[in-house]
């Protein structure tokens, strides 16, 4: 693995530092303990620390707002899944862990912090520490809390770990880097009655069935093969007895899309085939579509600045597609220049992956990620300090 610039000591504490977040796991905007470690430990490094923005999330800053800015960004928060790794260092609050690596994320920029503390920053260095990027825009909600009002940033960039890809390897795509997504709920409501007598009824468990093969054939017959889109369905709930067609069943899931026409027909194709499929069963349906995340779009001069980095780093960076998963960090990008960038962690060839029960982050990249936000740092300021 490659050298960097971090004394040994301050790789172990960082090591530990992340397994004790591991450890104490926190949900979306319930982040207190995380927060209150990161402002100590910032603090003492003589940033300026602001808390409670969007309720958990914490800026730390050097420099005094002149000059030009630039923000780099973790998040913090953890998963409602219950830890199958055994790891020593697991959580300690059931159904609760950090399945996705914001601990690891947050070690990492905490030790490039350290280093740069003591940088003599030729402009303002804003660090962003997110809630809840799990599902609940955390970032935007901090960008409506004031964000990149109270804490301007020229550019900003955004890393996290991809288990898919070699420890070591480094993408940042000129533009798509994740899809956009949306969730949806489905509610058909019919006849009930005995499961004897299935014409005296109305079928909801038919209706969903047939409509949940429906929604995921969709992106493949109405979009274009070059222009991507998904509809999973993840959840059906249906039925309390053997012997009873029950008159309601639900079902849930997601929809992901890079551009407008993508958003636009599988919207309208998702609610077509959901209203011919119910009305054709005799049933009634109660549809809740939600937008949530846009795409994570990067800045192509931003993205350039990143894989210099990872080239000057001796990164290999390998031709990958981007991702269908959704990300937050898109709504920072819809605010500033900036890029979204992924940092290969495989420990083997069957690598948990994220969100995964089994997932642990891979603290040999803890140094390799710091040593890229430091090296990041010295470039932006060096070509616009």
């Amino acid at each position: 693995m490659m050298i960097t610039r971090f004394a040994p000591e301050h790789i172990t504490e960082a090591i530990a530092l992340r397994r004790d977040l591991h450890r104490h796991p926190e949900l979306g905007f319930e982040e207190t303990r995380t927060s209150e470690v990161i402002a100590r430990l910032l603090d003492g490094w003589g940033f300026k620390v602001t808390t409670g923005v969007a309720k958990t999330g914490v800026v730390a800053t050097l420099g005094d707002g002149s000059g030009p800015a630039l923000g780099l960004r973790a998040d913090i928060d953890a998963l409602p899944i219950h830890e199958l790794t055994g790891a020593e260092w697991a959580s300690q609050t059931p159904g609760k862990m950090h399945a996705c690596g914001h601990d690891g994320h947050t070690a990492t920029l905490l030790l490039a912090a350290r280093e740069l503390a003591n940088s003599g920053t030729g402009g303002t260095l804003h660090l962003i520490f997110q809630p809840a990027e799990e599902n609940d825009a955390g970032a935007r909600e901090m960008i409506a809390d004031g964000l990149f009002d109270r804490f301007p940033c020229d550019e900003v960039y955004g890393l996290h770990n991809w288990p898919s890809l070699t420890a070591g390897t480094f993408v940042a795509h000129d533009r798509d880097m994740m899809a956009a997504f949306a969730i949806f709920s489905v509610k058909l409501t019919g006849r009930g009655g005995h499961a004897a007598m299935p014409e005296q009824s109305d079928e909801v468990i038919a209706a969903v069935t047939r409509l949940t093969n429906m929604l995921q054939d969709i992106p493949a017959r109405f979009l274009s093969p070059l222009d991507p889109g998904v509809i999973s369905v993840t959840q059906v709930n249906a039925g309390t007895a053997w012997n009873v067609c029950p008159d309601t069943a639900e079902l849930r899931g997601t929809i992901r899309w890079f551009s407008d026409t993508a958003n636009t027909e599988l919207e309208k194709q998702f609610r077509r085939a959901t209203e011919h499929i119910v009305a054709a069963y005799g049933c009634t349906v109660e549809i809740d579509y939600q937008r949530r995340y846009p795409a994570t779009v990067n800045t192509p001069a931003c993205a350039e600045i990143a894989r210099s980095v990872a080239a000057e780093m001796g990164l290999d960076q390998p031709a990958v597609t981007a991702s269908m998963a959704s990300e937050d960090f898109s709504f920072m990008l819809q605010e500033a220049k900036g890029a979204y960038v992924w940092l290969g962690t495989a420990q083997s060839d069957n690598t948990p992956g994220l969100h995964s029960p089994y997932f642990d982050f891979n603290d040999e990249m803890l140094g390799i990620g710091a040593e890229f936000w430091c090296k990041l740092h010295d470039k932006f300021f060096t070509h616009l300090g």
